[in-house]
This record gives structure tokens, C-alpha cells and sequence, in this order.
């Protein structure tokens, strides 16, 4: 099995490291939230919780 150059390997890292990075990059801008209609009774309640001391 023939050994590879060390340019090689390091075209070979920065090839992958960027395809690494773009793909993680896509992915973040990708992603859309899917946010939740809340109703102006939903943001105003409060809700209280009642400890037993």
C-alpha cells in the first residue's frame, strides 16, 4: 500500500475541515424555531404556587 505525501493529508484535512464547517453553518441558518401563538392571557397570568411550610 503506497504511503501518502503530507501535502496530501493536509489538502485531505482542510478539505474535510471545511466541509465540516460549511456543513455546521447550514445547518444552523437553516433551522427555523417553530415559536408557539401565545395569547395576551398566556403572557399575563401568573402563576403562583402555594408552599406547605
Amino acid at each position: 500500500m503506497p504511503q501518502m505525501a503530507p501535502m496530501s493529508w493536509m489538502m485531505l484535512f482542510t478539505f474535510f475541515t471545511m466541509m465540516f464547517i460549511i456543513i455546521m453553518t447550514m445547518n444552523y441558518y437553516i433551522y427555523i424555531p417553530k415559536m408557539e401563538k401565545m395569547e395576551k392571557e398566556d403572557i399575563f397570568s401568573n402563576k403562583t404556587m402555594n408552599w406547605k411550610w
